[in-house]
């Protein structure tokens, strides 16, 4: 890969490795954007992220890492940062929290280069911010903070701007009618998946009965499926129990699932990527929460609900359920979420 010389000043920021960090970081750049109006902002992004980033206006170039997931590859990231040296970068921002990434803005010669503390960091990093693992903020918060130089307090979310994408009106249509859909009616979009683990599931069959429910009061509703290739296997499962709906798992690439959300005019979601990629396209959501902390990841959508028990076990922010019982997502009914959805088609 070939990464031509610059001659103005840049600011390289460096993607986590989920597409919903990817998208609670984006106020992150709005700020840095903020502060240096004519500085290019350039993301070096994992290839199952970048089509996130490519949605986000402040962002100038792309630059997708050619690495292997959890390989240190020192030798490639050796040659990969000397071609990063050739644009000329200010500043750059590392937000996994890996020594793997820190080392590349480092071998670039970045002269600032700043992130939270993670793994054997010193040196690499020497802007050095410190997270608080017993009163956890915000993801939006803790993105941003990293703009500001280190210290104990972190803007609220409420004083950051919200994590925003855009997407053409051309490029909805294009991917509607692509995926077989139809532009001149509703459309609801499921995401039973979660890349997680299976404790943030919503049981299959409560997306069924729910999908029924929609198809029985709202017949001209399109209910679409979305996930990755790894969720086919439940987004059957759904099919099975409620035919008549879409199932777009793993059908459609990320750019493609980005331009059909922000088609939606509702969508249901466990906590997951897609639950915040509607969130920055400002779609309606009702999120469905259980072993995660709405607080600490909710939506920004100007129409949302988050539905969450708070039971004694919960968050537990286990992949899997502890104890075995799943209260925390099988005791939200069908009815609990039908009742905001119904509330926001109503709106159409």
């Amino acid at each position: 890969m070939t990464v031509p010389l610059q001659d103005v000043a840049r600011t390289l920021v460096i993607s986590p490795n989920w597409i919903g960090d990817a998208v609670m970081a984006q106020p992150l750049l709005r700020v840095l954007k903020d502060q240096h109006p004519q500085r290019p902002i350039d993301v070096l992004a994992p290839k199952w992220v970048a089509p996130v980033w490519r949605a986000m206006r402040e962002v100038d170039t792309v630059l997708e890492a050619p690495f292997r997931h959890g390989a240190l590859q020192l030798r490639e990231r050796r040659e990969y940062a000397r071609m990063l040296k050739q644009r000329g970068y200010a500043d750059a921002y590392v937000l996994p929290n890996t020594l793997k990434f820190a080392l590349i803005p480092w071998l670039a010669g970045i002269p600032k280069r700043v992130g939270y503390k993670g793994e054997m960091r010193y040196g690499l990093l020497n802007v050095m911010h410190h997270d608080n693992r017993d009163a956890q903020r915000p993801m939006v918060s803790f993105y941003a903070a990293l703009a500001d130089m280190p210290r104990a307090d972190v803007p609220a979310p409420s004083a950051l701007p919200r994590p925003a994408l855009y997407v053409s009106d051309e490029r909805m249509q294009e991917v509607v009618s692509r995926a077989g859909l139809r532009v001149d009616r509703p459309l609801v979009l499921f995401a039973p998946g979660a890349e997680f683990g299976t404790a943030k599931r919503w049981p299959a069959a409560h997306f069924a009965q729910l999908a029924m429910r929609i198809m029985q009061d709202r017949p001209q509703v399109q209910i679409a499926l979305m996930g990755s290739g790894k969720d086919k296997e439940v987004c059957d499962e759904i099919l099975a129990q409620a035919p008549g709906l879409f199932n777009l798992a793993g059908v459609t690439a990320l750019d493609e699932a980005v331009a059909l959300i922000a088609r939606a005019d509702a969508m249901v979601s466990n906590d997951s990527g897609l639950l915040h990629i509607a969130s920055a396209l400002n779609r309606p959501i009702v999120a469905i929460y259980g072993p995660t902390d709405p607080l600490h990841a909710p939506p920004f959508s100007d129409v949302a609900e988050s539905l969450y028990l708070t039971l004694e076990c919960a968050p537990c922010k286990q992949r899997e359920c502890p104890l075995g019982h799943h209260r925390c997502m099988r005791e939200i009914t069908p009815e609990m979420v039908w009742q905001p959805v119904s509330r926001m088609m109503q709106k159409d």
